[in-house]
């Protein structure tokens, strides 16, 4: 199961915080260009399927996802090794991305209520970087600035990164792209 982070709604849609929704959707389509996410209120998620592969995204504010993940998990008898959560990271510059197993941002309350909801770590995290703050330049707080809308170039920026993650996710998992 690949589960997207985000916040619900059109005003975060283009927010650094919804990295992990905009790479699922990207990962769908790449996927299967036919596949769509279907509301499912019983697991408080968006949820499309590809073969076996279950590819979700939390209706639930991104500090609440822990719930729906552990609705899904539960429902389609998942282990935590078949857990994939794709995120924003607010500790990895914009352009570059880390893939890891049971390791995270230093803090992502996001991230925080899935490994609460689970009782554990060990599921692999696709961590893309978001940070393009400049030096000098004050941005308010860290949850301001990942709140806030991406420029034209950010998300061309980001969109290149997705594509390596999202290709490294395809090879590691076995999964072929149309």
């Amino acid at each position: 199961m690949i589960v997207g982070m985000g916040n619900p709604g059109k005003e975060y849609e283009l927010t650094r915080h919804n990295a992990g929704f905009i790479a699922v959707d990207r990962l769908l389509s790449k996927l299967n260009k036919k596949a769509v996410f279907k509301k499912e209120t019983k697991f408080s998620a968006e949820v499309a399927r590809v073969g076996d592969v279950i590819i979700a995204k939390p209706t639930t504010f991104m500090n609440e996802s822990g719930r729906c993940v552990r609705k899904l998990m539960d429902f389609y008898k998942i282990e935590i090794e078949g857990l994939v959560l794709l995120h924003d990271d607010l500790d990895i510059r914009l352009g570059e991305y880390k893939v890891k197993n049971g390791v995270g941002p230093k803090v992502h309350n996001g991230v925080g209520s899935v490994e609460k909801s689970l009782g554990e770590k060990s599921f692999l995290r696709v961590r893309l970087g978001v940070d393009n703050r400049q030096p000098g330049v004050r941005y308010g707080s860290g949850a301001d600035y990942v709140l806030s809308k991406m420029t034209k170039d950010e998300l061309a920026k980001l969109g290149m990164v997705m594509d390596l993650a999202l290709g490294d996710l395809a090879i590691a998992l076995g999964l072929e792209f149309e």
